[in-house]
């Protein structure tokens, strides 16, 4: 059994370039990835040779020049035939389960309510034999890692508070591990949206931004460097934060963040209202067909989470900031007010603000990052613990 606890970094080490090369790049010449990942040949050679035997590559000799000779003559590529990593996010309400290549790319994905029980120990079990019995239905592939994202603390060895829950100090890694029987890493799920992005975008190594997430929860995460920070006194805790003064959220007068802005807080609100809707997307519904008091609700929560984005983007000053979560993906029609909102805030007028690359998979390609973290950051010691 292993639990580990990912880096949620773009790694240096030879063969993560080169793996790393294959993956953006692939098919490619052995001298184009020393021109990409800035080693000598002698060295993308040896990694090549050592991530061949390893299966995580495959060579395409069909691609090969016409009268080339030798095997530095022949491209190769990330081997997407044999592998594959399973991916946990952990819900408040749904968690969701999800298999993806080497390319990162979910190749298949189930939902299920996030069991209730009256320990998290039972809750982790339950969810590790729905991930087992997915995993099995991949015949023919190897399932390498599992990676779990959820929201709260993650300590040393997966271990887990997650106030939501009430969980504190749950065996997180451990129970996954042996329900699964294989590796494991555990991440904060807003790092590891974070380290998603960097896996989707490896540009953003070369700058900083801010992850700011929302959906039933809310949270931020900093990446600069290529690495995503992550705080020994576990992710910031923002859903406390002050509203600001509001009209239709908020119908408890609570001032904090979450409560008026997630989306529990909103259907409140628009029950409160008089809406007859059950969940956001009901909300949703309603607002694309014109409702008033639906169109005016999500625009003020387009307007508070603007305001808190601005605000938190002046502590940070980021190169570029990015929206993940339900919250934005959603309903797009709100983005303007988020970037207005942003603009008239932020003591900087013109905020870089962007939208996240995994739009509404954004649970699934987080789960995923940190299924991969390992692989791509040392994908030789990875395999040789998968042996």
């Amino acid at each position: 059994m292993h639990v580990a606890t990912p880096r949620l970094e773009l790694s240096n080490k030879p063969a993560a370039l080169v793996l790393r090369a294959a993956r953006l790049a692939g098919p490619l010449f052995r001298d184009d990835a020393a021109e990409r990942t800035g080693l000598s040949i002698s060295t993308v050679n040896r990694q090549v040779s050592a991530l061949l035997k390893a299966g995580l590559i495959r060579e395409r000799a069909d691609l090969a020049p016409s009268g080339a000779i030798g095997r530095p003559r022949l491209p190769f590529e990330v081997n997407l035939a044999e592998f594959l990593t399973l991916g946990i996010h952990i819900g408040y309400k749904v968690t969701s389960i999800t298999t993806h290549d080497l390319l990162h790319r979910v190749v298949g994905a189930i939902q299920i309510p996030t069991p209730v029980a009256d320990t998290p120990e039972q809750t982790l079990a339950a969810i590790g034999v729905s991930a087992r019995r997915f995993a099995e239905r991949w015949t023919g592939k190897r399932v390498l890692w599992v990676g779990v994202a959820l929201g709260g603390r993650v300590a040393e060895g997966g271990i887990v508070d997650h106030p939501r829950l009430g969980w504190e100090g749950a065996p997180v890694g451990r129970v996954i591990a042996e329900a699964v029987g294989l590796p494991v890493s555990v991440a904060s799920h807003v790092e590891a949206m974070a380290a998603a992005e960097l896996v989707l975008n490896p540009d953003d190594e070369q700058s900083s931004f801010l992850y700011f997430y929302a959906r039933e929860m809310l949270g931020i995460a900093f990446s600069v460097g290529g690495t995503v920070h992550t705080p020994t006194a576990g992710p910031p805790v923002i859903g406390h934060f002050p509203t600001g003064a509001t009209k239709l959220l908020d119908p408890q007068h609570t001032g904090r963040l979450e409560p008026a802005v997630s989306d529990t807080g909103i259907v409140e609100a628009a029950q409160a209202l008089g809406l007859s809707v059950t969940d956001v997307e009901g909300l949703h519904v309603l607002a694309r067909a014109g409702d008033a008091t639906a169109r005016a609700l999500l625009e003020e929560r387009a307007e508070v989470l603007g305001r808190t984005v601005g605000l938190i983007a002046d502590i940070f000053n980021p190169d570029h900031i990015i929206l993940g979560g339900q919250a934005f993906t959603d309903y797009p029609a709100s983005l303007p007010t988020v970037a207005r909102a942003v603009r008239e805030t932020s003591i900087v007028t013109k905020r870089d603000v962007r939208v996240s690359h995994s739009g509404a998979t954004v649970q699934q390609q987080a789960a995923g990052a940190v299924s991969l973290d390992a692989i791509y950051s040392d994908p030789l010691q990875a395999i040789a613990l998968t042996a």
